[in-house]
Order: structure tokens, then C-alpha cells, then sequence
């Protein structure tokens, strides 16, 4: 006992680092993880859906370890890491307590090791109140330095880490008096200026699509609901209704815990209003838990309340029952032993029929049908080139940008799908259910043809006609492709949508030869009610998915 006392610090970390590299190496890739795995393959200093950090710990650990360690390593260092540097944020310490309350965070402990943005956004968030902490001490240049750095690698983890710096201001609005402030500001723009020109490169695309596009849907109260059983659940679960109120509770001995508690609570305001505009994931207020240790060990050491006494001796007698719990979930979560499909297919379906499937398609690119989950895991499982035709009625991801698509043009592929069956003439049997799949000798898909609207904004009377002009932007791979190619089966589709859905597709006389040549029009009798409505353009080849090919054309009929 005498020896624990002493070396505490030292078992607690090796514990968490060696129970991290067995489960980081034995647990099947989840699907996120393998679609940013992929983004490893295509360094770039942006993607789609989320800033290129993650990309940069994947390649790095898989440089080193060409297996699930691998894609895991570094993400597993910085939850480590964090939890070092949230010690460092807490005054007057009690050691027991704050291993008590981290090990009654199952979600640290079981999804610590996963290579998503989440863990980079946590490590980089309790840099920055590091780093703040000591800015606020000491307003010296190689403080400034280090508080812009650590901003700058909080945004390229995720986008919503701009919200913690405006949080932080907030908390104290006298800092924009002060030069180095603004020179911190700097440092991290001018650090977080690649991204930004990839950015502006590509159109905003990421802006455009978090702010416009994603999550955008009627409202329904179990968005809310839904929200709110999450946040209880994500700092416990058992332990959630002790450690949340008390987080709330406490109230900040100092600028840094003042920080602090705005961001907690700045962080849950803005995700419940973005509940009222469509469903949220538990996983988007991640940083919180920074908060959430912090103020919830202030206030249970403090033991000035019953409150406080009740809630520590509570939360010692219920952290056996957690640590018994997280055991359970590691050993299912790494070994097959519930017969139950849903935890099969998540963590025990993939090793072995990908590369049954590889001979079968004699090593040949795949295509999936709008599946990024499934085209990443095979690609990672098998060791095929592997990609995803989304449909147009989904949303877009990154395979609509790799140089896949174009790669592959007029190449031999397979097709694979695990819908509509019928559709191929042969199929294997798997553990996430029959797959089947088809030889196509000449592989044809225009996703990255771009139709850009002359007009993105119309307003008609409710009987008139509507005339849409665009014009086709395309590389030379597939203007070339296209002019040798001319009995390609193509359709191009204006498909119709508002809020609550999709409503009707056009199908327009046009080819792929004719919107190649010049601007074109299409004139189009809605035949809707009154109403704010949007366009698309999809083309369609073969019999492969209609694909994105423009964006939203706004419509209002009066």
C-alpha cells in the first residue's frame, strides 16, 4: 500500500497505456476510424467533413505500425497526454479524487484509444487552458507564442474549437486590451493559414456544408430529448448525475477556472439550440470534459457542502461498479463472445472476408455503393483500392474529392453492394450479411463533373416556368474520357427538395456530350405548392448512383 501511495502517478498511467495498446490492437476498426484512415492515404491541409489533423496522427502511427496499433497510436498518446495536463489545470490537488472521477468516465476510458477528431479536439483544448493559465501569469512574448501555437492545433483538430477561444474571451474581455492577446491571434492565424487557403481553394466547402447542409432537418422534440440523455450519459453514465451538477455548482477561485466554466457552459447552450436544428451527437461537446474534471474535483475536495461530501463518498462506492462495467465492454469489445448481431457487426465482422472477397475480385479496385463506412473498412481490411459512388440524395463526403473516381475512369472494377441483391450475379456470404458483387470491365462515374449554376437563387409564380442555366466544369481526364466515349449511357437529373425531404426528380433530354460543349438550359414546370423548394444536378451512368454534381439552386414559388 505504502509503495502505491508513493508511485501512484506512475501505476495510474502505465495501467491506462498498457490496457490502451491491448485494446488499440485488438479492437476492429470502427468505421470513422477506417474513413480516416483514408484521409492518411490522401494528406492534404484540408477534407470535406473536418480539419487535417487526425489524418496527420493516423499517418504518423501507421508509418510505424501498418495495423489497427498503428492507426490508433498517437490518438492514444494524447488521451494520455490529457489527462496529464488536465492534473496540471487543477489547484491543490487530491490524487485519488481525480483518478476517481477520470475512471468514472467510461467514455475516456473506452474510446480513449479511437482514432477520431475527438481525442486531438480534447488533448488540444486542455493545451490551450494550459497554455492560458500561463498566459494570464506571465504575458511574456514565449507565452504569447505558445498560446497562439496551441490555438492553431486546436483548429486544425476540429471546427467547433473556435467556439472554446471565443468562450475563453468571454471570460475575460479585458485580454483584448492587451497587445500580446492580438498577437496570439495572429500566430494562430498565420498558422492556421494553409487550411485556410485549401479552404478558399475549394469553394468553402466544409463551411458550406456544416452551416448550410448537414443537420439540417424538420425539428422533432427527440432531437432534443435525444440531446439531453446524452450529455447526462457522456460524463458517467453511472457517475453522470453526481459529476455534472457539481461542475455547475462550483463557482471559479480564478481566471483560468473561470475559463473554464464558460466553455462548459457555452459549449452545452450551443449544441441544445442546435438541437432545434437537428439531430446532435453526443460526441460534438467532447471538450466539455475537460471542464467537467476540473470543476467537478474543485468542488467535491472543496467538501464545504453536503452536496460535496455526499457526492464523494457516493462516487467512490459507485466506481467499482464502472471499472466492472468498462471490463466487460473491453473483453466484448475484443473478443466474440455475445451472440448479439448489432455488437457483432461493430467489432467482430471484418478480418477475415475482405481478403476472401480480394481473391474472388482478383485484386481489382472496388466501388461501394454510397457507403463510406463500408468502402473505407474493406479498403483497410482487403488492401483493394476502394470507392464510394454516393448517391445524391445522401450527403457528400470526402470520396466526392479524392482522385478515386477520375483513377479508375475507363478502368475494370468491381461492384459491391449489400442492397438489392438481385442486381449482381454473384454474392458472398459475411458476417455484416450477403454481399454482392459484379465485374464491370470499363468503370464510368462523373462525380467530380461539376454543374455550376449560372443563377443559385429563383423566384417563379406558382403556374409559370422555370429556366435553369449552367454550365459543365470538368478536368481534362473527363472532358477527354467523354468526347471518346459516345454512347454513354448518361441521364442528367434535376432533383427537387425542400426541408422535410425530397419531392420529385426531372429527368432532362441533355447527355454528358451536350453539357460539355457550352452553358445549356433546362426549363422546368415545378407544379408545387407555394414554398421555398431547392435544386440539384445529378448525372447518372449506367447502372451505377446518380451523384452529386452541383450545388443547392434555390427555389421560391409565390
Amino acid at each position: 500500500m505504502r509503495g502505491f501511495t508513493k508511485n501512484h502517478c506512475f501505476i495510474f498511467y502505465s495501467c491506462w497505456l498498457i490496457l490502451g495498446l491491448i485494446q488499440a490492437r485488438f479492437t476492429e476498426l470502427q468505421d470513422d476510424e477506417a474513413y480516416y484512415w483514408v484521409y492518411s492515404r490522401f494528406l492534404d491541409w484540408g477534407y470535406f467533413d473536418h480539419p487535417p489533423m487526425i489524418a496527420v496522427l493516423i499517418k504518423m502511427g501507421y508509418a510505424i505500425f501498418p495495423n489497427e496499433l498503428g492507426v490508433r497510436l498517437f490518438p492514444l498518446l494524447l488521451n494520455i497526454l490529457s489527462l496529464v495536463l488536465i492534473e496540471k489545470l487543477i489547484e491543490k490537488k487530491k490524487p485519488l479524487l481525480f483518478y476517481a472521477i477520470v475512471l468514472s468516465m467510461a467514455v475516456i476510458q473506452l474510446t480513449g484509444f479511437i482514432a477520431v477528431p475527438d481525442i486531438p479536439l480534447i488533448f488540444f483544448t486542455a493545451l490551450f487552458f494550459w497554455r492560458y493559465k500561463k498566459f494570464i501569469a506571465d504575458l511574456s512574448l514565449v507565452n504569447t507564442l505558445w498560446l497562439g501555437v496551441s490555438i492553431a492545433l486546436l483548429f486544425y483538430s476540429k471546427y467547433h474549437a473556435i467556439l472554446i477561444v471565443l468562450f475563453t474571451l468571454l471570460s475575460n474581455v479585458r485580454l483584448l486590451n492587451k497587445y500580446q492577446t492580438w498577437l496570439a491571434g495572429f500566430i494562430a492565424l498565420f498558422l492556421f493559414a494553409p487550411h485556410l487557403w485549401w479552404q478558399y481553394q475549394h469553394d468553402w466547402v466544409s463551411i458550406r456544408y456544416h452551416l448550410f447542409e448537414s443537420n439540417i432537418n424538420a425539428y422533432q422534440p427527440s432531437f432534443t430529448l435525444s440531446y439531453f440523455i446524452g450529455q447526462v450519459l457522456l460524463p458517467g453514465p453511472i457517475a453522470g448525475f453526481i459529476l455534472l451538477p457539481v461542475a455547475f455548482l462550483y463557482r471559479p477561485a480564478n481566471k483560468t477556472e473561470k475559463a473554464l466554466r464558460y466553455t462548459m457552459i457555452g459549449l452545452y447552450a450551443f449544441f441544445l439550440l442546435s438541437s432545434f436544428r437537428g439531430k446532435v451527437e453526443g460526441n460534438w461537446t467532447s471538450p466539455v470534459l475537460v471542464s467537467l474534471i476540473v470543476l467537478a474535483h474543485q468542488y467535491l475536495n472543496a467538501g464545504r457542502t453536503r452536496m460535496a461530501k455526499w457526492g464523494q463518498t457516493l462516487l467512490y462506492k459507485l466506481l467499482p461498479v464502472t471499472l466492472l462495467l468498462v471490463l466487460l465492454a473491453r473483453i466484448i469489445m475484443i473478443v466474440d463472445l455475445l451472440p448479439i448481431k448489432e455488437i457483432q457487426s461493430r467489432y467482430h465482422a471484418w478480418k477475415t472476408w475482405p481478403k476472401e472477397m480480394n481473391k474472388r475480385t482478383k485484386g481489382l479496385p472496388v466501388v461501394f455503393s454510397n457507403s463510406y463506412q463500408r468502402a473505407s473498412k474493406y479498403w483497410f481490411y482487403s488492401g483493394q483500392i476502394t470507392y464510394s459512388q454516393n448517391w445524391y440524395r445522401e450527403r457528400r463526403n470526402n470520396y466526392n474529392f479524392w482522385p478515386i473516381e477520375d483513377s479508375l475512369l475507363g478502368k475494370p472494377v468491381y461492384f459491391m453492394d449489400k442492397y438489392m441483391l438481385y442486381r449482381f450475379p454473384d454474392s458472398l456470404n459475411t458476417p455484416i450479411g450477403w454481399i454482392g458483387y459484379k465485374y464491370d470491365s470499363s468503370f464510368a462515374s462523373f462525380a467530380k463533373v461539376l454543374i455550376e449554376p449560372l443563377v443559385l437563387e429563383y423566384k417563379v409564380k406558382q403556374k409559370d416556368s422555370l429556366v435553369v442555366q449552367a454550365i459543365a466544369i470538368m478536368s481534362p481526364v473527363y472532358a477527354t474520357y467523354i468526347s471518346n466515349h459516345t454512347g454513354l449511357r448518361s441521364t442528367i437529373v434535376l432533383g427537387i427538395f425542400n426541408t422535410k425531404g425530397w419531392i420529385k426528380d426531372f429527368a432532362t433530354p441533355l447527355t454528358l456530350q451536350q453539357i460539355t460543349r457550352d452553358r445549356f438550359s433546362i426549363i422546368l414546370y415545378p407544379g408545387l405548392p407555394k414554398g421555398k423548394y431547392y435544386l440539384l444536378f445529378s448525372i447518372r451512368t449506367g447502372e451505377g448512383n446518380a451523384t452529386h454534381n452541383s450545388r443547392k439552386i434555390s427555389v421560391v414559388i409565390e
